[in-house]
C-alpha cells in the first residue's frame, strides 16, 4: 500500500501563490463596479453617435463653439495623473508610503486643475445662456461633461484618502489592495476621457 509523499516545499510555496493569487490588481468587487461604469458611458456614447447621425449639421456647429484647446489640456491634466498614480503603486511595492503619498498628491493636483478648467467651461456655457434645452447637442454634452466632472470629483476623494493612509503607514509592500483599487477606478476615469475628449470635441 502507497503511502502519501510530502510535497517538496517548492511546489507548496507555488500551491499558496495559485491559491492566493490575483488576476486584477485591487478588489474584485471594485472592478465588477468599474466595468458596470464604462457600460453606462458606453451606452451613452453609443446614443450620442446614433442622434448625431440623424443631426449632422446642427451637432457641427455646436461643437465649434467648445474650447478644444482646454479640452486637450485637460486631457494631457488626466493622462499625466494616471502616470503619477502607476508611479504611486510602484511606491508602495517598494514599502514607501510616503513617496506613495507624494505621487498621489501630485496626481490630485492635476484632477484640482481639471476641476478648475472644466467649472471654467459650465459657467462660459451657462453665462452664454446655454443649457441642456439649448439643442442635442448640448443636452449630451453637459450631461456627459458634467456625469465625468463628479467621477473625477470622487476619485480625487478617493485618491486623497488612499494618500492619507499611506502617508500614517497604513499600507504595506505586501498588502496595499486598497489603493490599487482606487488607482484602477482613476485609471477608468481617465479612459471614459480619452474616449470622451476626441467624441464630443473633436470628431466630425
Amino acid at each position: 500500500m502507497n503511502t502519501p509523499q510530502a510535497l517538496p516545499s517548492t511546489a507548496i510555496v507555488d500551491l499558496n501563490q495559485n491559491q492566493h493569487g490575483r488576476a486584477l490588481p485591487g478588489d474584485f468587487a471594485m472592478w465588477c463596479f468599474i466595468l458596470a461604469e464604462l457600460l453606462v458611458f458606453g451606452i451613452f456614447f453609443i446614443s450620442y453617435a446614433i442622434t448625431r447621425s440623424h443631426h449632422v449639421e446642427l451637432f457641427n456647429q455646436s461643437q465649434k463653439q467648445l474650447d478644444r484647446g482646454t479640452g486637450f489640456i485637460n486631457t494631457l491634466l488626466l493622462v499625466s495623473s494616471s502616470y503619477f498614480v502607476v508611479r504611486a503603486i510602484a511606491a508602495l511595492q517598494r514599502g514607501q508610503g510616503k513617496v506613495c503619498a507624494k505621487w498621489l498628491m501630485t496626481a490630485i493636483t492635476c484632477g484640482g486643475f481639471f476641476v478648475v478648467l472644466k467649472f471654467l467651461e459650465f459657467a462660459g456655457k451657462y453665462d452664454a445662456g446655454i443649457s441642456m434645452s439649448t439643442n442635442n447637442f448640448y443636452m449630451f454634452y453637459l450631461f456627459l461633461a458634467f456625469f465625468h466632472f463628479m467621477h473625477v470629483i470622487l476619485g480625487m476623494l478617493i485618491l486623497g484618502a488612499i494618500a492619507i493612509k499611506a502617508w500614517q503607514g497604513g499600507y504595506s509592500a505586501a498588502h496595499h489592495e486598497g489603493a490599487e483599487t482606487g488607482a484602477a477606478y482613476w485609471h477608468m476615469v481617465d479612459l471614459v476621457w480619452i474616449i470622451l475628449f476626441p467624441l464630443i470635441y473633436v470628431l466630425h
